[in-house]
């Protein structure tokens, strides 16, 4: 059985993506059941995480034209040269949709789709007329024809539902690694303001959808009301989109707060690892997720997290691993007041049951065998999973 990942990107550019798709199929190659392909659409930085494949094949094909769409003719040349038994397709709003489909029409061989938060409330209301005129021309057909439709969490579902899609959906979250050491070097972004202090992280894309306008707002209102707020910096780390960070610095400044708040841009490698081992707790104040694995990866360094319910992981709430906060500042502005006051042994047994639940829920060879099950059942070789529903 030959299994074709297709995804936008590729490389460390898709964000959180690039995880997610990356260790997912290193783990169904190591089922040691099927070949694993890899499909994609080049970037700039391609050909710095190759190697983070380890030995998978990936194809990145060129883009012609703007990135937004990714139009990439070798894509669907190369899917059909593989002759995989299953595609699946990872991301939505793209050329690789397009591609999906046709490749499926021409081969009639099954395919799974993960529109990892991409049919959510926010993000469809986001550039709304331009997703119509993609659903009408190939987005909506793409989804209707898939054998089966990932869905991260049961929200995600629910949001698939509402689209309208009947498709039979399996819910099967991301997994997470739990780091090796929780000790690292100090980050480069380690200063005279940050020294000493507690940091409070965000880790990931900065883009509108995070909410981090509204943090800013609030961190002011909290470092004005809360003396034990003066002990803390807030880190928000992450690559830019579109210019955004320019505008956070920009608030920052006005709100006279930028002497406690911190921009030192993308972490990763042993830059993220030595960013994550110097926070003491992290926040994600979305306004709409799939299913975030910037939390999943705070939990795995034993971080309390505070987040909002759109993050999609009422587990942690459960587990007493997060705190609730709500997307207005009136809502940030306790959540993050709770958190400085309490104690570090509190703040440490939250963490500590976050990695616990990376641990039990989340482990990425538990994950590797439930989608395994659904490739075997898409393509009538095996019962059907329970983590189907129709």
């Amino acid at each position: 059985m030959t299994i074709a990942f297709l995804t936008a990107s590729v490389s460390r550019n898709a964000g959180g993506l690039y995880d997610a798709v990356r260790r997912l199929a290193m783990e169904q190659a190591a089922l040691n059941s099927s070949a694993i392909r890899v499909f994609g659409l080049e970037d700039s930085a391609t050909y710095k995480d190759l190697a983070g494949w380890r030995g998978i094949p990936v194809t990145a094909a060129a883009v012609l034209g703007p990135r937004s769409f990714g139009y990439a003719p070798q894509l669907l040349q190369s899917l059909a040269s593989a002759q995989p038994d299953l595609l699946h397709q990872h991301g939505l709003w793209m050329y690789p949709s397009v591609a999906c489909r046709r490749w499926a029409r021409r081969s009639r061989k099954p395919y799974v789709v993960s529109s990892h938060g991409n049919l959510e409330p926010w993000v469809l209301r986001n550039s709304a007329w331009k997703k119509r005129i993609a659903g009408w021309l190939y987005e909506n057909p793409n989804l209707r024809g898939a054998a089966c439709l990932h869905a991260l969490c049961e929200a995600e579902a629910r949001a698939i539902r509402a689209y309208g899609l009947k498709n039979p959906i399996c819910i099967i979250p991301n997994g997470m690694d739990l780091p090796a050491s929780l000790k690292a070097p100090l980050p480069d972004w380690e200063d005279g303001e940050t020294c000493g202090a507690k940091v409070l992280l965000y880790l990931g894309r900065l883009h509108p959808k995070k909410n981090l306008l509204n943090l800013l707002r609030a961190w002011t209102t909290v470092r004005r009301g809360d003396k034990a707020a003066r002990d803390w910096r807030l880190v928000i780390a992450g690559w830019d989109q579109n210019g955004y960070q320019a505008q956070l610095e920009r608030a920052a400044r006005d709100l006279e707060i930028e002497d406690s708040v911190c921009f030192p841009g993308p972490q990763f490698g042993d830059a993220k690892h030595a960013t994550l081992c110097r926070a003491d707790a992290f926040i994600l104040p979305s306004l709409g997720e799939g299913l975030p694995m910037a939390v999943l990866e705070a939990w795995a360094y034993g971080l309390p997290v505070l987040m909002t319910p759109e993050c999609n992981l009422p587990e942690g709430f459960d587990a007493g691993a997060a705190l609730r906060l709500g997307p207005e500042p009136e809502s940030i502005t306790p959540a993050v007041d709770e958190l400085i006051e309490m104690s570090d042994l509190a703040r440490a047994t939250a963490g500590a049951r976050g990695r616990q639940l990376v641990r039990d829920r989340f482990a990425w060879p538990r994950i590797a065998h439930q989608m395994r099950a659904v490739y075997e059942w898409c393509l009538g070789g095996g019962p059907k999973p329970d983590c189907i529903v129709n």
